[in-house]
Parts: structure tokens; C-alpha cells; sequence
């Protein structure tokens, strides 16, 4: 049933009258009552936002930290979800920012108090954040904390006959206690064969999908979900199945200058030595025609010396977990021997399928990988055309490949969609061009507006830019959260970095409580930070989104600036453009750095500092480190 639009529409008006007209009542009137500011630059861009509506517009929306550009987006997108009668979707950058909207307190039920609304608004969260009971069951034995969640499951998951009653369940938050480490060996992940699953119907992932499709107003996910929705629509489509996500009457991308990271994320193929050895070890199983048999033996061999070729020649990248691959001769000779077996096998397959002697599911399961596999490969040998790397883990080794541009993937199977589509961030432009983002997502035809901070700067925050040796770095950060009593966000770059700043403080006598991004689910952890007010946050993830207002997050220390990591995926742009620096790394670095900063003011009674270490390699581009900056500095020569 549609729900009903939140202001009165008369036949006289058209709907983006009315809508002008009510939102013009909120901002003027029903907020400011409320007890909010009115803001000139929120009343703006609710305006702006207003004509991307109603031409079904590209838009980017850049506003300064308190302006409050949330709720100027979640009133148009739900607005336009109840004249259409279609849910609008809010990608945000990461799973952290999905639960800053709807946490207690949060801008939506900002919205509903204030304006007396009653929002459905339902989070359809990566898959990979949901529980696997068929994981979960093959690895009891390997964690105490595992029989404990297998013993709290819902009854109705160990039942076996229908349903009389059920709800959804196995959210990461609901397992806060454990790691990320923890955490992933009972979680969905892609190598699930889901559809033989016998437990399919009363599984959690499943029963939450169902869920937010049903939303009437805002369904809120992470950009990955969005882009893997976009990216395996049609293929789930011809599969029989629904797509991720249910048609959207407007998308809005919070954060949006990270859409083109997780498009690139979304399209990779992943292969892997153990998942083909599985695949074709189930198949051989099947009454196969002897041909068919030795073909398999022969790409199981293969695919045993690809991956000890591929470990012998990688080459590791400081600060990524990704792996430099040779493209030496006899690497690509074998790359082109198995991409041609595999080739051979898939149409040996297609006479197979016609004797139906193998399982119709596990067939198409293994055609569909073994088609991936075959692109990967064929992308890996003309080079120009894929990014490609080796991920590597004590368990097992991943050959990944990506395409290496993706707007014109974009360009088709989203922009062309006739629906509003909203950027919004602090940091969409570089210099106030729009081009470095607009590009990078094959959009070639938008509108766009900045709107500045409306907080004074000058009177509340200070920065420093230490010149710091890379040795004495974790010493100095120490010094600065002991002066300090804690109450700071240190922001690195990666979690090497990370980890060996753990390894410094544990050697220290501190009064407060040090929390490192990933040693519990990630909204947890951020909870856990805003009730302390002393302890200290360290992170290499929550550059954008993170919101804790108040004494909690008085101090920002970033480690070094944040340059993109020399690996395959950022070695590929730097390959394909006229000047790497200029055009890759210092926009990139720039971009992250005023989001990284942008975590220290969140409200008018905020106050604090901000301390960037320039290490050696750092202090050449001082220059545009300060350009950037919301106030003058205190430089200090350590």
C-alpha cells in the first residue's frame, strides 16, 4: 500500500510545487520551531535538489560539514518514494554510515519527531554481513562463542517442517563481540552454493532480503551492495531469481566520490586454486563421457601450476594486500594454455548438458565460473584492458581481476536509468572541478553546486603540521593522546600501519582505553568510542562517515597523508593518465584528507585540534596541504 505524502497537494499545484512549498515550511518555519538552526546554505540545496527532481537529474551536492545535508536528501528521496510508489535508495560509503543514519537519534528519527512522520526505512547490508548457518555448522568445534550462536538460533531454523512464524536474524551487530577475524569464517561469503542449500528458506540473509524489499520509503545500503545489485541484475534475472534490490523511484550516493572504488570492487572475478578443484572434483562425479573426464584432469593440473607460478613471480606491496603478478613469457604461455583448456571444457559441457548426466544447478554453477575464469584469464593476458593482482592469506590464494574503466559500464546500466540521482559529500570537486569524479563514472551530463561550512572555523579548531621522521612517528602520536587524556581518532593508512601502532601502545601505561577498528563489528566499536569519552579510536576505514559530535572526539591525529597505495589498482590510473600526480594521487590524497578532518567539527559546540604528521616524503606537498585547510596552521618542526 502507498504510503501517504507528507504534505497536502491540491489540484491546482503540481507535485514539485507542493513539495517546494512544504520543504520551504520546514526549513523556515517547523525546524526552527523544533528547536533547530536554520541554515541559508541547507535551504539552498533544498532548493537545487528540487529542479533534480523534477528533471530527473544528475546532481552533485557538495556541502560542508553542518549543513545538514542529510536531511535535506532523506526529505526529497522520501517524498518521491510516496508519489511514486517506489522505494529511493541511499547508498552510503560503508556499513558504518548506514547505521549512522537510522541509529537512535539519528537523522531519520530526527525527521520523525520533528516533522511527525512515521518512515519505513529498512538496511539491506553486503551479504558478506550476515550469518551462514551452513558455515556456522561446519565450524562449531572451532570456537566456543560459535556453539553459543548456533544455540541461540531461532527455533525455527532447526525445525523441519513449514514456518508458522518467523523474523529476520544473523546481522553482524548481532555478533558484536566477535572480530573480523571471528566473524568471517561462519559468514556468507561468495563460494556458498545457496540454491542447494537445504536450510535456504530459514536463513537469515534470505529472510532479511525479504524484509527490505518490502520497504515503502527508504531502503539505505552500502555503495558495494548497490554496485553488486547493479552488476548481477540481469544474470539473477535470467536465473529465475529477484535482484538484490527492488526498482528505485531515486538513488541518492552519500559519500558519492567513493562510488567509482566500490564499481571497481563489484565487477572484479576472483579465482581461486581451491574453489575450481571443488567445482570440477563435483562434476567428475557426474557420468561424464571419458573426453570430458581427461579435459578435467588436465585443467586440474593446470590450475596447480598457475597458482605456484603466480606465487613464485608476485611480488608483495607495502601498506595493500595486494600482490604485484609478473607477466613474464612463460607465465603467459601458461595463462593462454589454461584459458584454451577451459574454453575446451565448457564445450565439452554443452554436450554433456544434453545427456543430462550432470545435476542441471551444479551444472550452470560451474559454467557460470568457469566463464568468469575464462575472462579473468583473457583479461590478464591483453593486459591494457584489466587490473589484475594476487591476494594472498595463510589459507588460500586468490588471482583477482577488474576491468580497468568502468564508466562505460556506468554509463550503461545505471545513469541511463530516467530517475534522480544525487551525490552528496563534503568533498566532490578538487579546486571546485567536478570533472575528476564526473569522469571517473562516465557522467557526462549533471549539475552540480558547492555550498561552504557554516561553522566558523578559526574559533573552533586548530591544526598543526608536524614534520615527523616515520621512525618516531607512533612515539609522537602516543605523546599527543597522553597530553590529551585520550578522547582523539587516529586515522592511518592501512592496517599495517594500524597494527603496529597497537604494537607501540601496548608498551605504554595509558588511563584510557585504546579501540582498534575491527576487533568488534564496526557500529559496535564506534558506540563504544562516543560512551567513552575518554578512549581513543584508532581506524584505517573511518575516514568518511564516522559522526560523533561532542567530548568524546576532541583530537584528530592522521599518521600520514593519506596518498593512494602504489598497487595494481591505482598503478593502472596513474598508467592511463597524463600525469600521475597531478591527476590521481594528490586529488586522491586531497579528497580523503578534508574527509579525515572533516571528523573533528560536527556540531556549533564541537572544539578541538587536528595534528597531520609529514613525514619525510610528506613535507614536499606542505603547499597543498594547506591550501585545503579550514584554518591557518601551527607548524611545528619536531
Amino acid at each position: 500500500m502507498r504510503q501517504t505524502l507528507p504534505f497536502p497537494l491540491s489540484k491546482e499545484q503540481s507535485f514539485y510545487e507542493a513539495l517546494s512549498d512544504w520543504v520551504g515550511d520546514v526549513f523556515y518555519d517547523i525546524l526552527p520551531e523544533k528547536g533547530f538552526d536554520l541554515r541559508d546554505e541547507q535551504v539552498f540545496m533544498a532548493f537545487q535538489l528540487n529542479q533534480a527532481y523534477k528533471q530527473n537529474q544528475v546532481i552533485f551536492a557538495e556541502a560542508g560539514v553542518g549543513t545538514g545535508k542529510t536531511l535535506v536528501y532523506l526529505l526529497y528521496a522520501l517524498s518521491y518514494a510516496r508519489y511514486t510508489g517506489k522505494p529511493a535508495i541511499i547508498s552510503c560509503a560503508d556499513e558504518t554510515l548506514i547505521e549512522q543514519i537510522v541509529k537512535e537519534g539519528g537523522d531519520v528519527d530526527k525527521l520523525q519527531e520533528a516533522l511527525g512522520l512515521d518512515i519505513d526505512v529498512r538496511l539491506a547490508k553486503s551479504r558478506d554481513q550476515y550469518l551462514c548457518i551452513k558455515k556456522l555448522e561446519d565450524n562449531l568445534s572451532a570456537h566456543d562463542e560459535y556453539e553459543r550462536i548456533w544455540g541461540d538460533l531461532p527455533s525455527f531454523v532447526h525445525e523441519s517442517g513449514s514456518m508458522s512464524g518467523f523474523y529476520p536474524y544473523g546481522d553482524r551487530k548481532e555478533y558484536a563481540e566477535l572480530s573480523d577475524e571471528e566473524w568471517a569464517p561462519i559468514a556468507w561469503d561468495p563460494l556458498q552454493d545457496c540454491m542447494a542449500c537445504p536450510k535456504r528458506h530459514r536463513c537469515g540473509l534470505t529472510l532479511h532480503r525479504e524484509h527490505y524489499r518490502q520497504a515503502k520509503d527508504l531502503i539505505i545500503c552500502s555503495h558495494d551492495f548497490y554496485m553488486e545489485h547493479i552488476w548481477t541484475k540481469d544474470s539473477r534475472k535470467r536465473e529465475g531469481q529477484l535482484p538484490l534490490l527492488p526498482e528505485a523511484s531515486s538513488v541518492v550516493f552519500d559519500e558519492g566520490h567513493l562510488l567509482e572504488y566500490a564499481s571497481q570492487k563489484a565487477m572484479t572475478y576472483r579465482m581461486t586454486k581451491e574453489t575450481i578443484e571443488h567445482l570440477l572434483e563435483r562434476l567428475s562425479a557426474s557420468d561424464l563421457r571419458e573426453e570430458t573426464l581427461y579435459l578435467i584432469e588436465e585443467i586440474l593440473a593446470d590450475n596447480d601450476r598457475w597458482f605456484e607460478l603466480l606465487e613464485e613471480e608476485s611480488n608483495k606491496v607495502a601498506g595493500s594486500d595486494r600482490h604485484y603478478v609478473s607477466r613474464a613469457p612463460h607465465i603467459l604461455v601458461h595463462a593462454k594454455g589454461l584459458a584454451s583448456r577451459i574454453e575446451g571444457l565448457l564445450n565439452e559441457l554443452v554436450f554433456e548438458s544434453e545427456m543430462y548426466v550432470v545435476e542441471e544447478y551444479l551444472l550452470k554453477v560451474v559454467e557460470e565460473y568457469l566463464e568468469q575464469i575464462h575472462y579473468s584469464l583473457k583479461l590478464y593476458v591483453e593486459d591494457d584492458k584489466g587490473i589484475y593482482w594476487l591476494e594472498s592469506t595463510d589459507k588460500e590464494e586468490t588471482f583477482v581481476v577488474m576491468p580497468r574503466l568502468v564508466e562505460e559500464i556506468l554509463k550503461e546500466h545505471v545513469f541511463s536509468q530516467n530517475i534522480p540521482f544525487i551525490f552528496s559529500s563534503a568533498t566532490l570537486s578538487y579546486r571546485g572541478d567536478f570533472s575528476y569524479v564526473s569522469s571517473s563514472l562516465g557522467i557526462a551530463s549533471y549539475e552540480s553546486f558547492s555550498v561552504e561550512s557554516p561553522y566558523e572555523y578559526d574559533e573552533v579548531m586548530s591544526v598543526s603540521l608536524p614534520h615527523i621522521q616515520r621512525s618516531e612517528s607512533y612515539g609522537y602520536i602516543a605523546s599527543r593522546l597522553i597530553d590529551h587524556g585520550g578522547r582523539s581518532l587516529v586515522l592511518f593508512n592501512s592496517k599495517e600501519e594500524m597494527e603496529a601502532f597497537r604494537g607501540h601502545m601496548n608498551e605504554q601505561d595509558v588511563s584510557f582505553d585504546v579501540i582498534y577498528e575491527g576487533d568488534r563489528e564496526i557500529s559496535d566499536t564506534v558506540k563504544r568510542f562516543q560512551e567513552d569519552e575518554s578512549s581513543v579510536l584508532c581506524s584505517y576505514h573511518l575516514w568518511e562517515g564516522l559522526d560523533i559530535p561532542g567530548s568524546s572526539l576532541s583530537q584528530v591525529v592522521i599518521h600520514s597523508l593519506p596518498f593512494p597505495p602504489k598497487d595494481p589498482v591505482f598503478d593502472a590510473k596513474r598508467k592511463h593518465s597524463g600525469n600521475a600526480e597531478a591527476e590521481v594521487d594528490i586529488p586522491y590524497m586531497l579528497l580523503r584528507l578534508r574527509q579525515g578532518i572533516g571528523r573533528l567539527i560536527r556540531t556549533e559546540g564541537d572544539r578541538g585540534s587536528i595534528h597531520i604528521l609529514l613525514n619525510e616524503s610528506d613535507q614536499a606537498f606542505q603547499k597543498e596541504v594547506q591550501a585545503i585547510l579550514p584554518v591557518g596552521i601551527e607548524s611545528i618542526e619536531a
